[in-house]
């Protein structure tokens, strides 16, 4: 099987891959969309894409695909401990802290705010669109003096000297990845994992007053523990919004398809986004 994730080589999705899909082949795109897009395209028969961050919230890109524009469902999930390192060219290892640019992921750079303030005060940070994409750069044009923030997959893949390790403000950081597929891809047995979540996307009725409280009193009786509630801009004017919610647990016979009707019946819409396992993996 091929599976799809957001590149280029050594970001940190394709880490997370390689801890689960070892002997898949593996094929980066350049963005999430292309990603995703992939699996339309049948180019590969699965996709991993970031979903969320601890330390910045959610992926907005990923999420607003998922809802507005294919209908592709979530079979899993990967949590991955993340580590940024700052790097630089080799030619430049000895001076680093003279570099007059860094560049990485907009997630990296906010996860790195402290020690960027520290030692990069007035240095201009540039946002790209993956932090082994910001590795690459730095590599392929030493005259810059540039860095980048990045993994040390990045380093190792593109040659790269780790100047300092571990730069993130906040040691508990993880990200989520989803994984995407149309093919019913047995995600349990690949990763080992049982925990279930369940994703839907919840619309309310226009006009309610007290609509949010009745859908969560449909979970709360039922003692359906909620994880996550989010809400995103429908894209049909201001204060349109849809809620994301996840479940810790597997659509089941009774319990969330009783809350599912309830909801309906009190004029929201609802979609399963997916029922799957979740697995966490570590960098060792």
């Amino acid at each position: 099987m091929k599976v799809g994730y957001l590149g280029p080589k050594a970001t940190f999705t394709e880490l997370a891959v390689s801890k689960v899909f070892r002997g898949f082949e593996l094929e980066p795109y350049n963005t999430i969309p292309e990603s995703i897009d992939a699996i339309v395209d049948q180019k590969v028969d699965l996709a991993v894409v970031p979903v969320e961050n601890a330390l910045e919230g959610s992926v907005n890109i990923t999420l607003d695909y998922l809802t507005h524009v294919v209908d592709i469902p979530i079979v899993g999930e990967i949590t991955l401990p993340i580590k940024q390192h700052l790097m630089v060219h080799p030619d430049n290892k000895d001076d680093w802290q003279s570099v007059t640019k860094v560049f990485s992921h907009s997630h990296a750079i906010a996860q790195c705010h402290k020690f960027l303030h520290t030692h990069f005060k007035g240095v201009p940070i540039e946002s790209i669109s993956s932090t082994a994409a910001a590795a690459k750069m730095v590599m392929e044009q030493p005259e810059l003096k540039a860095a980048a923030i990045a993994n040390e997959l990045a380093a190792k893949e593109y040659g790269l000297a780790i100047v300092q390790k571990d730069i993130h403000d906040f040691h508990f950081n993880h990200t989520s990845f989803f994984v995407l597929s149309e093919t019913g891809l047995a995600f349990e047995e690949i990763s080992g994992s049982s925990h279930y979540k369940t994703t839907l996307m919840v619309t309310l009725p226009s006009d309610q007053a007290g609509a949010l409280h009745q859908v969560l009193s449909a979970f709360a009786w039922r003692k359906l523990n909620l994880s996550k509630i989010e809400s995103r801009p429908m894209k049909t004017g201001i204060g349109n919004y849809f809620f994301i919610i996840d479940l810790e647990m597997k659509l089941d016979d009774v319990l969330i398809p009783g809350a599912v009707a309830e909801l309906e019946a009190l004029g929201c819409g609802v979609k399963v986004l997916g029922s799957y396992p979740s697995v966490m993996v570590n960098l060792d």
